[in-house]
């Protein structure tokens, strides 16, 4: 006989979910499933628009990461109409995305995960969050705020917008930079990079008492697992590359690019979520995989930029290769967030910035595939456009739907005994915690500061045995 144990909805995450869990007669879970709420339907809305629109509304999507999809939609129409983008280009938009790169892993490294980090998983729920943190933590709120906005002045300066950037087109970008600009950028830059040094140490010095005090962490979160992510020669990039797909192992099994993912990856629908899951489809047989940090951060050779190689190397000689302990994920994002501040810095300096910034592109039927290392994730656009360039279908891949199979095992890994005796407030923060590791993202984010409702319900042939209630 099993029971099923609610937690809707979970709190400090992009967007609305619930988790189920389903447990035997001795409270041990059985399944653990990590439901998304929300309809998307973009897939559909898509379709019938002007295929040069897409960069625009596609950044729609999702009020937390539209810079990723504003860009891979770009890419995916220089692809379509067959044309390569100039240098400055090129440059422009990975100067962007890295603004966006530093905005999005402040937040969830500081404002989202940060509270765990700052009060622990035991910590009562009215000061987990960034007010508290405020109070408790001021030089390191103060710090990461600060470069959180710096993450955004830098993709506003080039996207035009801070939420929803507009000059990405077909073919380059519609911006050119002015001298003041150039200036401006190359300043925010360099304050990043003098930020994440300082910031980088104290992060890590409160991973590690958070471990210290559960070490049940490092010793239960470890569900082996497949790995994708980008590489450009071996070397780390989520700008563009080729997809790398590593095993439980280590072991490298396939290199292909954005174009191939019909032949490698497997979608399908689930019962419970609007979520697909997706599947490595390798030599015959299916594997459950990650995206995201860790994902990267373990295909990859070398990081490419000397403080974030130091941390990188610190991460694989005390963790190894591959590394599949979820709670990592905070670590691997951390070592992003330096490389993400150091290439700003470099692409900043880059002369070759204020060259021609775009070559003509037009549409008469065809497809366009694209991928880009969004902040959670590998994400891929999919467009076919007709001979008058109207969209005629699309499919996305979603950085959190690939992730999904691996959350509800890493879910049903950490959950453990929760029907026995135990603080039903730790309860309910451990659980959250687990997915807040993964980060997931459903959409466009919905925060709340302050206290969080929260209601968990055992049942037993539609009996209530336990309630567990957070008002």
């Amino acid at each position: 006989m099993t029971r099923t144990l609610t937690i809707d909805p979970v709190t400090r995450i992009e967007g609305h979910a619930r988790i189920l869990l389903e447990c035997n007669d001795a409270g041990l879970v059985e399944e653990a499933h990590f439901c998304v709420n929300e309809l998307r339907g973009f897939e559909r809305i898509l379709v019938g628009m002007e295929a040069q629109t897409m960069p625009q509304i596609t950044a729609r999507i999702c009020g937390v990461c539209p810079t990723a999809h504003h860009l891979v939609a770009a890419k995916a129409l220089d692809n379509a109409a067959g044309v390569t983008p100039p240098v400055a280009a090129r440059l422009l938009r990975e100067l962007m995305y890295m603004g966006h790169m530093i905005h999005s892993h402040c937040l969830s490294l500081f404002v989202l995960t940060g509270p765990d980090l700052v009060f622990g998983l035991e910590g009562a729920s009215a000061a987990r969050n960034i007010v508290g943190m405020v109070e408790t933590e001021p030089d390191l709120t103060k710090k990461c705020l600060r470069l959180r906005s710096i993450g955004q002045k830098i993709n506003e300066t080039i996207g035009g917008r801070g939420i929803h950037p507009v000059t990405a087109i077909a073919g380059g970008i519609s911006f050119r930079l002015t001298d003041a600009q150039l200036d401006r950028l190359q300043a925010l830059a360099a304050e990043a990079v003098t930020l994440v040094a300082d910031l980088g140490d104290k992060t890590k010095k409160l991973l590690i008492d958070l471990l210290n005090k559960n070490p049940s962490l490092l010793k239960l979160l470890n569900t082996p697992s497949w790995y994708l992510g980008t590489v450009d020669d071996g070397r780390y990039t989520v700008y563009d590359g080729v997809l790398r797909a590593m095993d439980e192992t280590g072991r490298v099994r396939s290199e292909f690019p954005a174009g191939d993912y019909v032949s490698v990856l497997a979608e399908r629908a689930v019962p419970g979520s609007y979520a697909k899951e997706v599947f490595l489809d390798i030599d015959g047989a299916e594997h459950m995989y990650r995206v995201g940090p860790l994902a990267r951060i373990n295909v990859v050779e070398s990081m490419g930029t000397p403080l974030a190689e130091a941390e990188f190397a610190t991460f694989r000689k005390n963790f190894g290769r591959p590394c599949h302990n979820a709670v990592l994920q905070i670590y691997a994002k951390l070592i992003e967030l330096i490389s993400s501040c150091e290439k700003a810095r470099e692409i900043a300096h880059n002369p070759l910035l204020r060259g021609e910034n775009r070559v003509p592109a037009q549409f008469a039927g065809g497809r366009g595939i694209a991928h880009i290392e969004a902040p959670r994730g590998t994400l891929i656009h999919d467009y076919e456009i007709d001979e008058r360039g109207i969209v005629a279908k699309v499919n996305m891949i979603i950085a959190t739907q690939q992730n999904t199979a691996a959350i509800n095992a890493s879910l049903k890994e950490g959950a453990g005994s929760l029907l026995g005796d135990g603080n039903d407030e730790a309860i309910l923060n451990r659980l959250e915690f687990i997915v807040r590791c993964y980060d997931p993202c459903l959409a466009c984010a919905t925060h709340a500061v302050g206290r969080m409702e929260l209601d968990v319900t055992i049942t037993r042939n539609g009996s209530t045995v336990r309630t567990l209630r957070r008002d």
